[in-house]
């Protein structure tokens, strides 16, 4: 009984980027399957003012997400009343006169809140890092010193008592830790000192459980090094020359890390997460180069991988071997990461098309929905219904009533 109630209450939860595990898997058991911009599935749409490419977030019926405004000079933390779709408090956390650069596929807040209890961490990149009440008062900000290229991307990712970010700019990328009740730094770690000509990239940290041991897994350009969160030690490292600008958050399962190296050839690697100090030669346990991402992360439904290429060329792989199942085109182009909800997975496009696929080792597609306006934030879904944002719009979706 204790089991099905801690289901419950976590399918009524999405509180980080890619859910409560970070690994895009939803727990939910019912979720619409077709909707339309016109459609009586869409409960709800509301419009939000300014852009912003983080993902909605929820938590006790507070659905939370971030937003550039006056040309990305005002950067404001939205609550949503998540059965409603009323704005409950709408913040400015930073103004900054000179908001620095973006690429088109950007936005000054991209990257995605954490909701924790009556806590709302919010980043903005270089531009600032800060903490809210759920009543949406501030309750401390930070600035991170660095020099991005193309704008903020990384998310947060909360470990403990530490908020976890990674600082991968111009030159002299790091992976810092805050305290997260203060703000204050705890721990800064440089990256792996190497020769990439070019050292930026936008991925969001991953906890792992090693054992009885805590890792966090970080790709950055040219590697990808598991640390120690409580002091920011390195443990293992795997180099990939010349990966760059990765985006992808890794997932993990069956004692593999899986992630993606970034432009300008991405490769899937599956990484062994036991070892010590350089583990290039000896810990890659497959490759995958067809169809791996730059931009959506993979996907790990038990024994099989998905994951969908920028060019929208949708695999499935079995997760440890690395033998392809199937590889389908989809059609049109990907950044939002794939979604697993009640035995489907959900692809969804920049172009607000949501490819809706059976979770299986056969290719399957169960429905194909769209909306208008550009998608890049990711879905997110709570027990009989689903959050999509587009670049103007927010919509709860209901589940259909049978």
């Amino acid at each position: 009984m204790i089991s099905l109630l801690l289901a419950a209450v976590l399918a009524q939860e999405w509180p980080q980027f890619r859910g409560p595990e970070g690994q895009g898997q939803s727990k939910v058991t019912k979720v619409p399957l077709k909707w339309s911009e016109t459609s009586e599935n869409v409960t709800w749409k509301l419009p939000i003012e300014g852009l912003g490419w983080s993902s909605p977030v929820i938590l006790d019926k507070q659905l939370w997400l971030t937003t550039a405004t006056e040309g990305g000079k005002s950067l404001r933390a939205i609550c949503v009343d998540a059965a409603a779709g009323k704005i409950l408090h709408n913040v400015e956390v930073f103004r900054v006169e000179t908001p620095g650069p973006s690429h088109k596929k950007n936005s000054f807040a991209s990257p995605t809140p954490i909701l924790d209890k009556d806590r709302v961490y919010v980043h903005f990149g270089s531009n600032g890092t800060a903490c809210l009440s759920s009543e949406g008062k501030i309750l401390w900000k930070q600035v991170i010193k660095y020099n991005p290229v193309h704008g903020c991307g990384s998310s947060p990712a909360l470990v403990g008592d530490l908020l976890i970010i990674s600082c991968d700019g111009v030159a002299d990328p790091f992976l810092i830790a805050l305290d997260r009740k203060t703000g204050a730094q705890r721990w800064k770690m440089p990256r792996d000192p190497s020769n990439e000509p070019k050292k930026f990239a936008f991925c969001t940290p991953l906890p792992i459980e090693v054992g009885k041991s805590l890792q966090v897994v970080s790709p950055y350009a040219g590697g990808v090094t598991s640390y120690d969160p409580a002091s920011g030690r390195p443990i293992w490292t795997v180099k990939y020359p010349g990966g760059y600008s990765i985006v992808p958050r890794p997932v993990y399962g069956h004692g593999l890390i899986y992630l993606s190296t970034g432009f300008d050839r991405p490769t899937l690697l599956a990484i062994k997460v036991d070892g010590k100090g350089d583990v290039t030669d000896s810990h890659v346990a497959w490759k995958l180069e067809k169809g791996a991402p730059l931009d959506p992360s993979p996907l790990l439904v038990g024994d099989e991988l998905y994951v969908v290429s920028d060019q929208g060329v949708a695999s499935c792989v079995d997760a440890k071997s690395g033998k392809v199942h199937w590889q389908e085109r989809l059609g049109g182009a990907f950044s939002a990461s794939p979604l697993f909800v009640a035995g489907n997975v959900y692809f969804q496009s920049e172009d607000g098309v949501t490819f809706v696929v059976k979770a299986d080792k056969a290719y399957a597609q169960v429905a194909k929905n769209e909306l208008k306006g550009r998608t890049f934030a990711s879905p997110a879904p709570i027990e009989g219904a689903l959050f999509l944002r587009s670049d103007t719009q927010l919509y709860r979706i209901e589940a259909e009533s049978k």
